[in-house]
């Protein structure tokens, strides 16, 4: 929450009071600061110095197509999943040679479409989507750049859902099988080997699980040179994580960055794809207070947003630091859950939080800039928050909160009997 301050008791991003968003858009709203994204980008940008590298943006992160606008104007590449995000990043850029396109699960048509429009690499994660690549390249008659995922069985020590390293996880190809797999591209005039790529996990508090698995990679990448198969880049993933709470640290972009560059051999173009860590901290969700209530062993603010906005807590147990938008001491405060209105038991927000609550007053929900929107649902119809951005002293709206009519405009109901 480094982009927050309380100025004249008033909760500012940058320049402007919260409140005053509440005032123009009303609640469930998030709301991101420019200036801390800027700042997170350009701090990997300036870590690399001179050296080689691209920097793909995971668009899951936060796919806002303001934010990934502004995420190209600084020189970011793209690490998409799938055709969805790949389309958005067209809405905003007609160069794709900076797209790394990862997954676990591409559909066919999916890999024709990225190929056709000249995305610069594809991570391979199987045996099998290995030779469906192979088999789209040589109907296009075109050679495909791609690098192949390993999995180095490396414990990234984070919470499991969100562990992509180990032996027993979903992604990637074994390292010991890699070699054999560079036999096959290096014999298939349809493919180029062009990197090697690694990602563990995600909200990593901790850099030494990424040095062994680069490690493993550079082990790697001598065996199969010993072969005569030269690749230009590492993809070293992204994950680093964000403080949530005031006893949480994480490294730097710095701090990893030194530790690549240092590590990784100079002919090697470094490849990351960061994005909680750029998007996370520049985010908060405003959400109003409707009602409180006790019963014998709790205390409960009850808000307008919902594991339908922030679903991070309920999937993930994950803690989000939540403050008034009106400066209070909270000294003698008592401790509240913060939950919101779906129908869920496990529709809660914050366990524990120390607040003074009035019941029409605002909350912001910390460091929701990655995994909020994103993952955000429509259960119990609920309609999904807009989102705005703050620039300065100056706000604008980039998404507006959906309508009752978007919420059902694609269904298809028949009405009368049938004939």
């Amino acid at each position: 929450m480094s982009n927050l301050c309380y100025q004249t008791k008033d909760l500012m991003m940058e320049d402007v009071a919260l409140s005053d968003i509440v005032s123009a858009y009303g609640t469930p709203t998030f709301v991101y600061s420019l200036d801390q994204i800027k700042k997170s980008f350009l701090a990997y940008k300036s870590a690399f110095g001179g050296r080689d590298h691209l920097i793909c943006y995971a668009v899951k992160a936060n796919s806002n197509l303001s934010i990934l606008k502004v995420l190209s104007e600084l020189g970011a590449g793209f690490d998409i999943v799938s055709e969805g995000e790949f389309y958005r990043v067209k809405k905003i850029s007609d160069s794709f040679d900076n797209i790394v396109f990862s997954g676990v699960g591409k559909r066919y048509q999916e890999i024709v479409n990225t190929i056709e429009a000249g995305v610069g690499t594809i991570n391979v994660e199987s045996s099998s989507e290995l030779q469906r690549v192979a088999g789209i390249a040589e109907k296009l008659q075109l050679c495909v750049p791609i690098a192949l995922r390993v999995n180095p069985n490396v414990d990234p020590k984070t919470h499991p859902y969100v562990s992509t390293g180990l032996k027993e996880n979903k992604f990637g190809i074994s390292i010991d099988d890699a070699p054999f797999l560079y036999d096959e591209i290096a014999s298939n005039k349809y493919l180029e080997a062009k990197g090697v790529a690694c990602h563990i996990g995600s909200q990593l508090t901790d850099i030494s699980p990424i040095e062994e698995s680069v490690s493993q990679v550079i082990s790697l990448l001598k065996k199969i040179e010993s072969k005569g198969i030269k690749v230009a880049q590492v993809d070293c993933g992204g994950g680093l994580g964000i403080p949530y709470s005031n006893d949480e640290e994480c490294p730097s972009p710095r701090v990893l960055v030194e530790m690549l560059v240092n590590k990784i051999p100079e002919e090697y173009k470094i490849v990351i794809e960061p994005g909680r860590s750029i998007v996370g901290s520049a985010g908060v969700l405003l959400t109003n207070i409707e009602y409180i209530k006790s019963v014998p062993s709790k205390n409960f603010v009850i808000v307008d947003a919902a594991m339908t906005e922030l679903i991070r807590p309920a999937l993930y147990r994950s803690s989000h630091k939540i403050i008034h938008l009106r400066e209070k001491q909270l000294d003698e405060a008592l401790q509240f859950e913060v939950v919101g209105p779906v129908c869920e038991t496990g529709d809660w927000l914050g366990h524990g939080i120390k607040l003074e609550p009035e019941e029409g007053e605002t909350l912001a929900i910390c460091d929701a800039g990655a995994y909020g929107f994103t993952m955000a649902s429509n259960y119990n119809s609920r309609v999904r928050a807009a989102e705005v951005l703050v620039e300065g002293d100056k706000f604008k709206l980039i998404r507006n909160r959906e309508s009752f009519e978007q919420l059902v405009e694609n269904e298809i109901h028949h009405v009368g009997k049938n004939k």
